[in-house]
């Protein structure tokens, strides 16, 4: 029975710290634009079909 002393201080514990993982989340704009990485690997960036990319590209006089 003790042990009920322990678990719920230590599970209002671990819901603050997701509480507050989560506000931080949300005011760092951790949810925006969800959509823009899961939609890179399926269309191909205009920046790709110009050439190579700028580290092999010969240097311009």
């Amino acid at each position: 029975m003790n042990i009920v002393f322990v678990l719920v201080p230590l599970g209002l514990m671990l819901l603050a710290l997701a509480g507050w993982a989560f506000l931080w989340a949300v005011n760092h704009e951790q949810f925006e634009e969800l959509d823009r990485a899961a939609q890179s690997i399926l269309f191909e960036d205009a920046d790709d079909q110009l050439g190579p990319p700028a580290s092999e590209r010969a240097p311009e006089p």
